[in-house]
């Protein structure tokens, strides 16, 4: 993309064709060679599935014994207020289409396409620990040592907890270093940008807190971001070379990945063919997106097409039949639970045939997911342009699940218990589930509602007395103390678990 200034003008013209033409066919990969007869047949039968996917879209929760009445893409962007979607799909080890809904930004005309870029966010940070295990592979980095023997312009502060066990790359990529920081918000167009060493500091105008070890390495799993900030500084210190470029020549090039990029702030070539994110009201974010230097973690810009080849790379290499990156070795050490069903850069679900991997992410304006069969070559990946993104990419996922025949990803079907509405207030406040992550709980005209950062207001129906759940998959189960009274929660989205205290 950035040698784009040197094409003939006749060239750029196929191209401007080329992607018009993505616009009312999908992308269909993996079909070349066929007899026309079979080609048209294969196209057929692709645009049938796409039809019976856009119509086909399914809650995370339906109520037992009501069975779960399909809805339509468009009409679900709508509802949610996304401006813009961009599917992949796998299917036999290939990517068998790829599709862009809607536009770029709100008001505009401009289509998505599936060469339309979107921040990965947090799915960052998978492709980021591919790049790590490749100089592992090289013996250029060590597992299982104290990182503070290879980095050089910065060291891990030591402390009581590393004075027991040391933190380590594998620790790192597993998110079981103790270290802090959960995410990042990012920094706004015209805002003061922090360096990386301003960011592990916490020194301004870094907006987030110093990344610090306050728990026994090895002992428990905590997401941080702030732990791919250190394997940012440390992938760095080892190459000597601007984390966009090693990313480039590690992981994206190897992979195809023509279309993502590491750099921060974006420069102005990518930045015409991104997509701006949008807020939970459905207003743009100022200055169309945030700029992440904590690129490990949360700053590569993608298309789901690049992010479906990153996956199925994973997929060959664990079968022995590709090694553009990582040996079948190195997968398997990738693909192999560390703490709490989280891989090296992964998080893992199932055994056998069902092992799958997967990775959500979630930045300002915008919110994705990636999920892929290891041993089926089936997968896909979502991205949109929206604060209110998540459930949405999940109910793209649920009816792609369906139309594939995945054995995951079904609607869980709940029954609404009867409950006496005035426990409600009991549950009113506020929660903590890390610095600047709270979860509101209110109550009105006698309903309960549940909004954070990462979704939408939303209501809360009873299981029991103390265990909610909403339409888009949220589940809740409050904790009480043995006075009976409320101390916190326990939250789970998508496929894990989360704890927050409560602070009001």
């Amino acid at each position: 993309m950035n040698n784009r200034a040197r094409f003939p003008s006749f060239v750029f013209l196929s191209i401007v064709i080329l992607a018009c033409w993505a616009l009312v066919e999908p992308q269909q990969i993996g079909m070349s060679g066929l007899h026309p007869r079979r080609w048209e047949g294969q196209k057929a039968a692709v645009a049938a599935r796409i039809r019976r996917v856009e119509n086909g879209l399914l809650p995370a929760v339906v109520i037992k014994g009501r069975a779960p009445r399909p809805m339509n893409l468009i009409e679900r962007m709508k509802h949610y207020r996304v401006p813009g979607v961009s599917i992949a799909v796998i299917n036999q080890g290939t990517v068998e289409w790829a599709r862009g809904y809607g536009v770029v930004e709100a008001g505009s005309h401009r289509p998505v396409t599936p060469e339309t870029l979107f921040q990965a966010a947090s799915i960052s940070k998978p492709v980021t620990a591919m790049a790590a295990l490749f100089l592992v592979q090289q013996g250029k980095l060590s597992l299982d040592g104290d990182v503070n023997a290879a980095l050089v312009s910065w060291k891990v502060p030591e402390n009581e907890y590393t004075a027991r066990e040391k933190v380590t790359l594998r620790r790192l990529l597993s998110h079981s270093a103790g270290l802090t920081v959960h995410g990042f918000r990012g920094y706004a167009q015209g805002e003061p940008l922090p360096t990386l060493r301003d960011i592990l500091d916490g020194r301004p105008p870094a907006n987030s807190p110093p990344i610090r070890v306050t728990a026994v390495p090895g002992q428990q799993w905590r997401y941080s971001g702030g732990g791919y900030c250190v394997v940012q500084q440390l992938l760095m210190d080892i190459t000597g070379k601007p984390f966009p470029e090693l990313m480039r020549s590690t992981v994206l090039d190897r992979l195809g990945m023509t279309h993502s990029t590491y750099q921060q702030p974006l420069p102005a070539e990518w930045a015409r063919q991104a997509a701006s994110g949008h807020r939970s009201d459905g207003a743009p974010v100022k200055g169309r997106w945030h700029t992440y230097p904590e690129m490990a973690a949360a700053g590569l810009w993608t298309t789901a097409a690049d992010l479906a080849r990153f996956a199925i790379e994973i997929q060959r290499a664990w079968r022995g039949e590709s090694h553009k990156v990582l040996s079948r070795r190195m997968i398997r050490q990738m693909l192999t639970p560390q703490k709490d069903r989280v891989g090296l850069g992964l998080f893992l679900r199932g055994e056998g045939q069902r092992l799958r991997f997967y990775h959500g992410g979630s930045n300002a304006g915008f919110r994705c997911f990636l999920t892929a069969y290891v041993a089926t070559g089936q997968g896909a990946v979502v991205m949109t342009n929206s604060d209110n993104g998540q459930p949405l990419a999940m109910e793209i996922i649920r009816s792609i699940a369906r139309e594939y025949g995945w054995p995951d990803y079904r609607p869980a079907e709940k029954v609404i218990a009867k409950v006496d509405p005035a426990i409600y207030q009991a549950y009113v406040g506020d929660y903590e589930l890390g610095p600047g992550l709270i979860i509101t709980i209110r109550r009105q005209d006698g309903r309960l509602f549940g909004q954070a950062s990462w979704f939408a207001k939303t209501e809360l129906f009873p299981e029991s007395e103390t265990s909610y759940f909403s339409p888009s998959g949220l589940s809740i189960t409050f904790v009480k103390n043995e006075r009976g009274v409320v101390t916190g929660m326990v939250v789970h989205q998508g496929e894990r678990d989360w704890r927050a205290r409560r602070i009001k």
